[in-house]
């Protein structure tokens, strides 16, 4: 959840950035351009709105002859590099919705599915380290304890059901959380399997709108993940996922189906 601390260092930072750029005389126009990056991700950056991805803060020292600066005062990494920025923005968002393709979204997971999810990744962590990813995750998930902000959609392939990560015990209690929070917080839609090609077969995608900036998508693979703020290419990514969403099951024939693997994976463990 988004702190008067973290509100404080996006502000910090902002100025810090905004005083560089001016004592060069160029605008957020000329920065952009210089960096590689929007105008409007620079204002949003300036405004205390945004923190930029580490390669962006890399251009902006580069261009700005910083001596490191922009690099240095990034958050501390508990975080994916790629991830860092969209995790700043979660607690700001006015609506998140997501679409996953293989994986339970990290903002729903639970601490057992989350646990197996990063003892499967290579290179190997250490044990300290996969425990504080899950404390990390499961920090993330407090901005839900808000009822009414950010409003969250969730639509899943129906093979995010019939995956068992971390064995039956723990998917069974991983779709029972996602029925609480279908039952009283979310919204909750299953692509089955039987509709086939859909308009989101070939990426997972986080869509997010905000009350003072423009809305934003974020797709995310191996190792990477990419921040698109581009309108033509969010609003293409925002059709998409309603094309999608109009192909899914309604949300309670989405929890009914939930309940109903949940209950496979708990009669399994028998």
């Amino acid at each position: 959840m988004s702190t008067p601390r973290d509100a404080a260092r996006r502000n910090a930072y902002g100025d810090e950035l905004r005083e560089r750029r001016e004592a060069k005389g160029w605008t957020q126009d000329r920065l952009g351009a210089e960096a590689v990056m929007s105008r409007s991700h620079i204002a949003h950056i300036e405004a205390g709105r945004r923190l930029p991805c580490p390669d962006d803060a890399k251009r902006l020292d580069q261009v700005l002859d910083t001596g490191g600066v922009f690099a240095r005062f990034l958050p501390d990494g508990k975080l994916a590099a790629f991830f860092e920025e969209i995790a700043e923005l979660e607690p700001q968002a006015a609506m998140i919705r997501e679409y996953a393709s293989s994986l339970v979204p990290g903002l729903l997971q639970t601490e057992g599915y989350a646990k197996a999810v990063f003892e499967s990744g290579f290179p190997r962590l250490s044990e300290e380290r996969r425990a504080e990813n899950v404390r990390t995750r499961m920090a993330r998930a407090t901005i839900l304890e808000d009822p009414l902000k950010p409003e969250v959609w969730a639509l899943f392939c129906e093979s995010v059901l019939r995956r068992p990560v971390g064995g039956p015990a723990a998917m069974a209690e991983q779709l029972r959380h996602i029925v609480a929070l279908g039952e009283r917080r979310i919204r909750v839609h299953v692509l089955p399997f039987s509709v086939g090609a859909h308009a989101l077969l070939e990426s997972q995608v986080t869509l997010m709108r905000f009350s003072e900036m423009a809305p934003l998508a974020y797709v995310e693979g191996l190792n990477t993940g990419t921040l698109l703020d581009s309108p033509a290419v969010v609003e293409q990514s925002l059709v998409s996922y309603d094309l999608a969403l109009g192909d899914a099951l309604s949300h309670r024939e989405s929890l009914a189906l939930i309940r109903a693997v949940a209950e496979e994976y708990e009669h399994a463990q028998r």
